[in-house]
């Protein structure tokens, strides 16, 4: 039976590394659709919450539907682009979906300072068990699934380098918002005591994290659900979490709205972080 179980757990593992490479290549394809709007001039529309858009937000999105289309015909897709076509009469019954930001970071690409991701997590029970972040104009890959670690490689490299977060540091590396200010963030700052703040655009802050640039990642305001997960995976993977303020792992499809709460993801998890901030629930 033990040993049953531990093909069991084998064969799953080698799926996901499986799936983990097929989206780091589609995500490369995303990318480059992102590329060739970027180079040139573009348009940006307004969505229904003010939000941008731009050809390339739709460009990756049809990348990326069509890539995971082929590699796994049968689950479902969940995108930013296509969200209204997913009600919660139909997500729920979903046991694992694709969870996909096809341009993370619009307000980033549109200031044209690079620091923006194609995101393509998968999510079975409620969490994240494969990520995939891709920022195409720095050429920055990170990848990671359960069990597999998390990995890192730029500049085209084959090679692939394992991605660790860090014991908290002194003073603190915080990552932050370029583009989402908000009030509570600065008084969370001065409770956390001296720290230096690195600003970072989209699912960067998670990885930058990952890889043991950054100690917190602190977000107040509003995100989605695709905003998070594949960033997520990648921190998991390399020992850190992402936890709302009572202390709870970032969880997904549980509910109507897409909206995450206020989170923090941090690098090193033996530290009580919602113990350090204002307002959180302590335990």
């Amino acid at each position: 039976m033990q040993q049953a179980e531990s093909s069991r757990v084998d064969q799953v593992g080698r799926e996901l590394e499986e799936l983990a490479r097929g989206c780091c290549a589609i995500a490369r394809s995303a990318g480059a659709a992102i590329m060739r709007v970027y180079a040139g001039e573009f348009a940006v529309e307004r969505k229904d919450d003010n939000s941008p858009l731009t050809e390339a937000d739709l460009a990756a999105h049809r990348a990326i539907v069509d890539g995971l289309a082929l590699i796994t015909p049968q689950i479902p897709v969940l995108s930013e682009e296509s969200a209204e076509h997913a009600s919660w009469d139909l997500r729920r019954s979903w046991a694992r979906y694709w969870l996909v930001d096809p341009l993370d970071g619009t307000r980033e690409f549109v200031k044209r300072n690079g620091e923006f991701t194609v995101n393509i997590a998968l999510i079975a029970a409620h969490a994240p068990v494969l990520g995939v972040v891709y920022a195409p104009a720095i050429d920055e890959l990170y990848w990671a699934w359960r069990g597999g670690g998390a990995h890192f490689s730029t500049n085209g490299q084959s090679a692939s380098v394992p991605l660790r977060t860090r014991p908290r540091a002194e003073p603190l590396v915080v990552a932050g918002s370029r583009s989402h200010a908000d009030p509570r963030m600065l008084t969370a700052l001065e409770k956390l005591g001296p720290h230096e703040l690195y600003a970072l655009g989209s699912s960067l802050k998670f990885c930058r994290t990952a890889r043991g640039e950054a100690d917190l990642y602190l977000r107040y305001g509003l995100t989605s659900e695709w905003d998070t997960a594949a960033g997520q995976a990648v921190l998991e993977q390399a020992g850190g979490g992402v936890f709302d303020l009572a202390g709870q792992r970032l969880r997904y499809n549980t509910k109507e709205s897409l909206l995450n709460p206020d989170f923090l993801a941090c690098g090193d998890t033996t530290v009580d972080w919602t113990g350090l901030l204002p307002g959180a629930a302590h335990a």
